[in-house]
């Protein structure tokens, strides 16, 4: 029988494929939580799943764009038939587009909305419902420092995850009779392909790496029921405050 922190719990972990949902779903596996690994690409998503195995727990591959709500629905039904009632959500898939306001379009604009703060809206909608009845659950919502302050050429990018902490500020009050914990993470940089490809000229050498950053979605999944931490900002050493 699986050991850890998370032993015997179901997981979802959105954007599962690479970066910091593959660490996530890893860390979460280590811990002895059963995981459900939803994404877009096939290739990477069963690839997750198939690392996740080898710590000795279940996991479950669903090829799911969030953005889709039928999608989702057919994912999480896939989930809690195959591996059980959800008790955990981690809201990680993204989207990132560097550019100024007054560059960015509006289809670009729409795209990163949809995906950092739709998308984990309607996975939230899916799995609440579940989550009150047994009066029980935990959801994770993967923010950003972007979430916290402005940054230049990333308009879309901050207003998608300032909506998301502040939807999550609004959903753990109104979870509160539930006792459902609802939080979220506001990392700051990581070196992730997502970056890489939208920042080629940046220096990430200094960068903090997915696995560092999962372990702060592991503690705050893994707090006792009685126990609620609001948010957790995170950053690079030598990164100002948010």
């Amino acid at each position: 029988m699986a050991s850890g922190v998370l032993a015997g719990r179901v997981a979802v972990v959105t954007g599962a494929g690479r970066g910091l949902g593959r660490a996530i779903t890893l860390a979460f596996a280590r811990e002895g939580a059963l995981v459900a690994c939803w994404a877009r690409t096939r290739r990477e998503v069963d690839e997750t799943a198939r690392l996740a195995g080898e710590r000795g727990v279940p996991s479950l591959a669903a090829v799911c764009d969030v953005t889709r709500p039928e999608q989702v629905a057919e994912a999480l039904a896939r989930t809690e038939k195959t591996l059980g009632p959800v008790e955990i959500l981690i809201n990680n898939a993204g989207a990132f587009r560097v550019a100024p306001l007054a560059e960015t379009s509006l289809q670009d604009f729409d795209h990163i909305v949809e995906t950092n703060l739709r998308a984990p809206f309607v996975c939230i909608k899916a799995v609440l419902p579940g989550m009150m009845e047994r009066r029980r659950g935990c959801i994770v919502n993967v923010a950003s420092n972007a979430g916290k302050k402005p940054y230049p050429q990333q308009g879309a990018y901050c207003a998608s995850k300032h909506g998301l902490v502040g939807l999550t500020k609004v959903l753990a009050h109104e979870m509160r009779p539930y006792r459902v914990r609802v939080c979220c993470i506001c990392p700051g940089g990581i070196d992730t392909r997502l970056i890489a490809e939208a920042r080629p000229e940046v220096d990430r050498r200094e960068w903090m790496k997915p696995e560092e950053v999962a372990e702060s979605v592991v503690f705050l999944a893994s707090l006792p029921d009685r126990v609620a931490i609001d948010e957790i900002v995170i950053r690079r050493f030598d990164a100002e405050p948010a």
